[in-house]
């Protein structure tokens, strides 16, 4: 079943309403999908979620977190560690290889998605990692309410649905409300990391991270001019623009991060011909 993308989370009209009421006015950064589990990936839920899926309470739809729910990592995990998030994980193929390479520190995968979140789950089986756990749940109320105020070592959100037509940028998960609330969750000198496969949503992020009092760039004004994907983008007409002279000179990108494993989606972006942003920032 899948549902309108244009209907936001909450169907509130207004800011006068009780806290118990709806939680989110914002339009919603994701587009509603199938949800059925079949096959390995029911068995891996039906096997594996009862350790590893953090059990939400919801407010108003599958995905929304009650206000009022706070996230214990510590007793979550049964340790105290370093806590890395990943907000969008898809099939889990990042964050899982992540976990197996880092097993000092503690994953948390955010999605929306119940297939993905379940294939997230086979590969922790085939894995046998105990230092991974999965909630499906809309990541502004998990940055809000879910996740306490300075717990989050390393905030990731790589490839979030671009939303092409103007119309629908209002949709992009990063923005500067967004930034707000990846900083409220942060620690100080916290990292978030990002990473896109389209140029104008580079751009929109550099923008809305450089703005922000409350982060700064790793990597301020490192591959710029010819050695900067936008450059090359805007250069050799990629992304079906028409190609330009006009040299990105304020660079900023980060190098790739070596801890994100070349996904399947990341693979279809090379296949396509599009070339890849990193962007990593400092909670100050």
């Amino acid at each position: 079943m899948t549902t309108d993308p244009a209907l936001p989370v909450s169907d509130a009209a207004d800011g006068s309403e009780s806290p118990d009421s709806v939680h989110f006015r914002a339009p919603v950064s994701f587009v509603r999908r199938g949800s059925r589990l079949q096959g390995r990936r029911q068995q891996a839920w039906d096997e594996l979620s009862d350790v590893f899926v953090i059990d939400v309470p919801r407010v108003h739809s599958d995905t929304s977190v009650d206000p009022d729910y706070v996230f214990d990592a510590e007793a979550a995990f049964g340790r105290k560690a370093p806590l890395v998030v990943e907000i969008g994980s898809g099939l889990g193929e990042a964050i899982t290889h992540a976990a197996e390479q880092n097993p000092d520190k503690n994953f948390l995968a955010v999605e929306v998605y119940l297939p993905g979140l379940a294939q997230t789950l086979q590969r922790i089986g085939q894995k046998n990692l105990t230092n991974v756990r999965v909630v499906q749940a809309n990541a502004p109320e998990v940055l809000t309410t879910m996740l306490p105020a300075g717990s989050v070592d390393e905030l990731w959100v790589f490839f979030p649905d671009p939303w092409h037509k103007t119309r629908h940028h209002k949709r992009r998960m990063v923005k500067d409300s967004f930034a707000e609330l990846a900083a409220r969750a942060l620690v100080p000198g916290g990292l978030w990391r990002l990473a896109t496969d389209w140029s104008d949503y580079a751009v929109q992020m550099r923008e809305v991270l450089d703005a922000s009092p409350q982060f700064e760039s790793l990597h301020p004004g490192e591959r710029a001019g010819t050695e900067s994907p936008l450059t090359q983008v805007r250069a050799q007409g990629l992304e079906g623009k028409e190609a330009s002279d006009d040299a990105d000179t304020r660079g900023g990108w980060a190098p790739r991060f070596d801890g994100r494993i070349l996904t399947s989606f990341e693979n279809k972006a090379h296949q396509a011909g599009r070339l890849i942003f990193d962007l990593t920032y400092r909670r100050i």
